[in-house]
């Protein structure tokens, strides 16, 4: 049988691809949580509030990493809608509200409505359409250098109010200066497999040469650790410009190496 399918669908990174037509593509990126939520059940005690901050700026970091613009969120929520469902969602609209995004329109979701529940699990969905000429993707090249913004911290760590982590704002900076040609925030698998995931996906090889400002040595920056909801991210492009928008964004920051070919 013919497929009458009308997107070619495809995959970047950790992203799903369906492109629409030769100048747009809808992106679909995921995350989800367990285990960490205000229930009995939960290892890491937080407020719903907070779950749904950091659950929603996970995927939504994803998108607009590669240029897109978030059109739709849906939440997935393994609680009652009342109380803890609810407060999940608030923190969800508390992140699409930074970006203008109208709940009421973008949000869509559904919860646990049959079954007594003991610990929190959330999953997250972001639909997001990206411009060919505006797109993050494939722009990276044989002599970029590679830095790390924000700092990795992952369960107990993590707060709403920490200065130290990246957020939607330091993204969006980024791709507003237009001195980056690639951005990937980093999960639970930490800097290290990120970077050298991003590099092979180019043919590159990533020599490490890590550093922070004025030479310093990372000796403080672990690049195994788990960034947990994103708490820290890759940007690519010229080293000085990477130093400049370091200096400017006031997170920790380190450059990393410089991209070759294998």
């Amino acid at each position: 049988m013919t497929s009458s399918f009308p997107f070619r669908p495809s995959r970047y990174r950790d992203l799903s691809l369906l492109e629409i037509d030769s100048s747009r593509t809808l992106v679909i990126a995921c995350d989800s949580s367990g285990g960490i939520g205000p229930k009995a059940g939960d290892v890491v005690q937080v407020p719903a509030y907070v779950v749904g901050r950091f659950g929603a700026r996970v995927p939504l970091m994803e998108v607009l990493a590669v240029g897109a613009e978030p059109v739709a969120i849906i939440d997935t929520l393994t609680v009652e809608l009342e109380p803890t469902g609810e407060e999940i969602r608030r923190g969800i609209v508390e992140e699409i509200t930074v970006l203008g995004l109208d709940p009421v329109v973008a949000l869509n979701g559904s919860s646990e409505k049959n079954i007594p529940t003991i610990q929190t699990g959330l999953g997250i969905t972001v639909l997001g359409l990206v411009e060919s000429a505006k797109s993050l993707m494939w722009h990276l090249q044989a002599g970029d250098t590679l830095a790390c913004f924000g700092r990795p911290k992952v369960g107990r760590e993590v707060s709403l109010a920490d200065p130290e982590i990246v957020d939607l704002r330091t993204v969006t900076e980024l791709i507003d200066s237009r001195l980056v040609r690639e951005i990937v925030p980093v999960g639970s698998r930490g800097i290290r497999a990120e970077a050298e995931e991003l590099a092979r996906l180019y043919g590159l090889k990533l020599d490490w040469q890590p550093h922070g400002p004025g030479g310093s040595t990372p000796a403080e920056l672990d690049l195994e650790k788990s960034a947990g909801p994103a708490t820290c991210l890759l940007a690519a492009g010229d080293a000085g410009d990477l130093q400049r928008l370091g200096r400017h964004l006031g997170k920790p920051f380190w450059l990393l190496g410089d991209l070759q070919k294998r």
